[in-house]
């Protein structure tokens, strides 16, 4: 392994490392964070909880990190050894329903003519693709996932609207997202899905993670009524792997 590190350390807070890598996105920088973080966690006394970005692991203590340079050196030994390929991470793949009509598709009319795509041609391009999930923020439980076709790259609102719904399947920029509660917001929202993304009362909130990849299918109207209205629709969220 190349003795230069791959990422910076800046120190965040007397309990918080942050692991900063320079190379830009990609699903071998998303493996390779994916890898690393597992074996921190695995190997590293006394920490709590890593939260991992696009290019970055911010790692946090339970208590004050009293020797930092130990902490760094601790740091860099676990990645000096860490081996991508000899542990796969486990990954699913999930499938998650989406109306794209009527109420639910407020910018699909708007991205259609600014595109110069029907709005078939939109949902279809939407939802063929498998997107890779990097990380979950800004909100709890929201997806930013990578792989939205470059045909439907378009900027985000200069005027976002104050509130957008919970479930809304929306297109920012080169990305697709899902607001998992309702929230102001500035993505063109083409659906909704009637799958809660976030949910305290589960073991595991948020049903999907870093490295696992997703894709939608199309429902109408009637279709997500119906899933909304079962006790579990949770059960329309289907996972392969």
């Amino acid at each position: 392994m190349n003795n230069k590190l791959p990422f910076t350390f800046f120190r965040m807070h007397p309990k918080v490392i942050l692991l900063e890598w320079e190379q830009d996105p990609s699903t071998e920088t998303l493996k390779e964070l994916t890898h690393f973080k597992a074996n921190i966690l695995k190997y590293s006394m006394g920490v709590s909880q890593i939260t991992l970005g696009y290019c970055s692991l911010l790692v946090q203590w339970k208590e004050d990190i009293i020797n930092y340079s130990d902490a760094k050196k601790n740091l860099i030994a676990l990645y000096s050894n860490l081996s991508i390929n000899s542990t796969p991470a486990k990954t699913k793949h999930w499938t998650l329903p989406v109306c794209y009509e009527g109420e639910f598709a407020l910018d699909l009319a708007h991205l259609s003519s600014e595109l110069k795509l029907s709005k078939d041609t939109i949902i279809e391009l939407h939802s063929k693709t498998i997107y890779t999930v990097y990380f979950i923020g800004f909100l709890p439980g929201f997806l930013y996932l990578d792989g939205l076709d470059s045909k439907l790259f378009f900027p985000r609102k200069k005027n976002p609207r104050l509130v957008i719904p919970k479930g809304a399947v929306a297109i920012g920029g080169k990305q697709t997202g899902i607001y998992p509660n309702e929230s102001p917001g500035g993505w063109h929202i083409i659906g909704n899905t009637p799958i809660s993304l976030f949910n305290t009362k589960n073991e595991t909130p948020c049903f999907a993670k870093s490295g696992d990849t997703l894709s939608f299918y199309a429902v109408d109207e009637a279709e997500y009524q119906k899933i909304q209205c079962v006790n579990n629709p949770k059960a329309y969220l289907t996972k392969v792997k």
